[in-house]
């Protein structure tokens, strides 16, 4: 197995190799996930095999994650530049695009060619949308990087979902104002995941629009300009979702509408767990303090890190968003989820028990100590929070509107 070699300040050598190098490849196969349902079902007739996959992401998943459990390992930091540049790593992200193409494909095909009842399209549908989350998360990995090739790559991904203002919003506006107030996929604390999808995926687009105009009036350019980001991912998923309508006949539209739909709800869902209630503040220049790991909850659960290119090491990925996934760092008393994402998701679908967990979790986190002063408090949620975790005295949070939100 491949190792690294790299030298400690006293002069010492240090080897690393990284154990789970092969593992990754299931980031690769995850998307292909369709296609078992698929085959189970022209094999034997059965439509409750569309129920699945369901079953398996949101049941077992959480399972496998917590019989594997944590790891806590870590690459040296002296072999980190040599761990980045290994461009194995880099073809596991570009290898995957097609598949989520081929996932697209195949899902949309047997849906509108099969004789299947309304309730098994819906199903077969949403699933290919959760599947399509999978490839904003890929769009996430790739469109860090100061790589052409991988930001035109994430444009491309992005538009299998119709998601194609992700990148601009997720590095200029949420790296930007991530746990404070100001973010649109940042969730507070008291804030259940049905009322921040409200809030984010309008927020996002608008957030992200603004943005792109900005950056092209700078230059001169009016908005609506070929050199529109927003708009080039946006075309792909226009050609693309007319071609298929050509092809496939109108049954395409109510699945891509059901698709792109849930597509979105797999990012809202990562985006809720990810900050929830966590907080910067400003110092007394006014300015945000820097983004540290403890801004961001952290997960090291195997199962769901190894099929999502290692997203749930966000904490580090905030801290450091042009390190590539399979050198990402756990750090000691970070905000930890008790289980991995697929877990987590599940828990935030049940608001009342969400609050339960997590805002326990939240509170006891050692800077934030119990005092809300330190949370970032929905302000529908803020007198109820009050009452039950308040201490003597609390300030009002502040609110402020970022350019076209």
């Amino acid at each position: 197995m491949k190792g690294y070699t790299g030298v400690l300040a006293d002069g010492q050598a240090i080897h690393y190799v990284d154990k789970k190098r092969w593992l990754w490849i299931l980031s690769v196969l995850y998307p292909l996930q369709p296609f078992v349902v698929i085959g189970l079902h022209a094999s034997s007739g059965v439509e409750a095999w569309f129920v699945a996959p369901f079953v398996f992401n949101y049941v077992l998943a959480p399972i496998i994650d917590w019989l594997l459990g944590a790891d806590s390992n870590n690459p040296p930091e002296e072999v980190v530049m040599q761990l980045d540049q290994d461009h194995y790593y880099r073809q596991l992200t570009y290898a995957v695009i097609p598949l989520h193409f081929v996932s697209l494909i195949g899902s949309i095909w047997y849906a509108t060619t099969q004789p299947l009842s309304w309730w098994a399209f819906i199903l077969l549908a949403a699933f290919a949308g959760l599947i399509a989350g999978l490839a904003i998360n890929t769009a996430h990995e790739l469109g860090h990087k100061n790589s052409k090739t991988e930001k035109q790559l994430a444009k491309i991904a992005l538009s299998i979902p119709a998601y194609g203002h992700f990148t601009i919003e997720h590095n200029r506006g949420h790296h930007k104002y991530v746990s404070t107030a100001n973010d649109p996929a940042s969730s507070r604390m008291g804030e259940s995941i049905y009322q921040f999808a409200m809030r984010e995926i309008p927020g996002a687009l608008l957030g992200a629009w603004a943005l792109e105009k900005e950056r092209l009036n700078h230059r001169g350019k009016s908005v609506w300009n070929v050199n529109n980001q927003i708009l080039q991912s946006y075309a792909l998923s226009a050609v693309m979702s007319l071609t298929f309508l050509l092809i496939l006949g109108w049954k395409v539209l109510p699945f891509l509408l059901i698709h792109n739909l849930f597509g979105y709800w797999q990012l809202t869902s990562a985006n809720y767990v990810e900050h929830y209630g966590l907080l910067r503040k400003k110092g007394e220049d006014g300015k945000l303090e820097r983004c540290e790991p403890h801004h961001s909850w952290n997960s090291n659960h195997i199962f769901s890190n190894l099929v999502l290119f290692h997203l749930e090491r966000h904490s580090d990925h905030h801290a450091h968003p042009l390190r590539r996934y399979q050198s990402l760092r756990h750090f000691a008393d970070l905000p930890q989820l008790p289980n991995g994402y697929f877990g987590m998701y599940v828990l935030a679908y049940l608001p009342w028990l969400w609050f339960r967990i997590m805002d326990k979790r939240l509170m006891e986190l050692p800077h934030v100590d119990g005092d809300l002063d330190n949370v970032n408090i929905d302000p529908a949620a803020h007198s109820s929070i009050f009452l039950k975790w308040g201490r003597d005295k609390m300030s009002e949070p502040t609110y402020t509107n970022l350019p076209g939100l």
